[in-house]
């Protein structure tokens, strides 16, 4: 399993900003091998992370070649004043069973 974290700095947002980011999201979804995703946000509010799993590093590819996630990653500039990627393989996941999650829980197998 991998994971892809978009870490970003938020910018001002438009009317095609939330026309494409609808469309990725859905174009993520709809990827075979899309396991799902969350986001956090830094205390202050300035940096934001959303972070999105895969069952392989080929089902991530596949996504990262959607041609609506193409056109925002040409247009970033526009709507952030900054970001980072960071892609990991998912070794290990677990908890206590409180806290429903869609990656593998080691304790429940």
């Amino acid at each position: 399993m991998y994971s892809a974290a978009f870490i970003f700095r938020p910018g001002t947002y438009d009317d095609e900003f939330h026309r494409l980011n609808g469309l990725i999201d859905e174009a993520a979804r709809a990827t075979p091998g899309y396991l799902g995703a969350e986001s956090w946000v830094s205390p202050d509010g300035r940096v934001r992370n959303a972070i999105y799993y895969w069952e392989s590093l080929d089902a991530l590819q596949d996504f990262s070649r959607n041609p609506h996630h193409l056109e925002a990653k040409r247009q970033y500039a526009r709507w952030y004043d900054g970001y980072h990627i960071v892609v990991s393989e998912v070794v290990r996941s677990y908890g206590d069973g409180t806290i429903p999650h869609f990656t593998p829980d080691e304790r429940r197998n």
